[in-house]
């Protein structure tokens, strides 16, 4: 996937799990880079338990990239809270 796909992925992935996790946005730049991490490590899990990653630019990806965003946020809130 070219880097303009897996920024939008990231903007996409960011934005549903901020809505998910928190109804609010984090705004733009944190919303994209929590998704990217997100797809990031939502690629990782998902290998990790035996179900392949985000492959490219299709639903599955997307998918993939929402549930490690949702990870990512849950993550960043409770080390936010705990400071």
């Amino acid at each position: 996937m070219s880097l303009i796909a897996w920024i939008i992925l990231g903007l996409l992935a960011g934005f549903i799990g901020s809505k998910l996790v928190n109804r609010r946005g984090e705004g733009i730049i944190l919303d994209v880079l929590l998704g990217v991490v997100g797809a990031v490590i939502g690629g990782w899990l998902f290998n990790r338990f035996g179900a392949a990653g985000g492959l490219g630019a299709q639903l599955y990806s997307l998918l993939v990239a929402v549930i490690g965003a949702v990870v990512v946020l849950l993550v960043y809130h409770a080390l936010r809270r705990a400071v």
